[in-house]
């Protein structure tokens, strides 16, 4: 699918969601001077085409304040803010994306042009090397697991169980 007829798929799948209209340029070019990174152009130009947040299985965090909350954070800055500085296990260039309900949330790596996707999932705190897990999935395939109703639901296959302390 190119990216063209992706865009199209996802304004298709969020038309009847109440959303805040596309971002600006220069709230896509705030969030990349934040990160330190630029957003992956599929990323770049669901928030400039589709929406500023919203769009996605769990609804992607806005990029600026809405009116719109699409998680416990307002937007964008707010998720930053929690997860990344000097003490996070979150690397520079990983950014969350989206809030999957229970703590759980999905990142994408701004470091990457393809938006490499992560999973964060406080259940492997206790193991801090498997709270944050690469998914081996880019955005666009992410995407398309979200357009063909196959996105996982909970904590995702393959993840190395938390031992109980002994």
């Amino acid at each position: 699918m190119t990216q063209d007829a992706l865009i199209e798929a996802v304004r298709a799948k969020v038309s009847d969601r109440d959303l805040p209209g596309p971002a600006s340029p220069q709230d896509v070019a705030a969030v990349e001077q934040v990160v330190g990174h630029p957003m992956p152009p599929l990323l770049k130009r669901l928030y400039l085409e589709v929406a500023n947040g919203g769009f996605g299985h769990w609804e992607v965090v806005s990029l600026t304040e809405t009116g719109h909350w699409f998680s416990d954070c307002a937007d964008i800055h707010e998720a930053c803010d929690a997860f990344l500085g000097p003490d996070s296990p979150v690397p520079a260039g990983l950014v969350p994306l989206m809030d999957r309900g229970c703590g759980m949330w999905a990142f994408i790596d701004f470091r990457t042009p393809e938006g490499w996707m992560w999973d964060w999932d406080p259940q492997f705190q206790c193991c801090p090397q498997h709270t944050l897990l690469p998914l081996g999935q880019s955005l666009e395939q992410w995407l398309g697991d979200w357009l063909h109703d196959t996105a996982h639901e909970g904590p995702y296959p393959g993840r190395a169980e938390c031992e109980e302390p002994g």
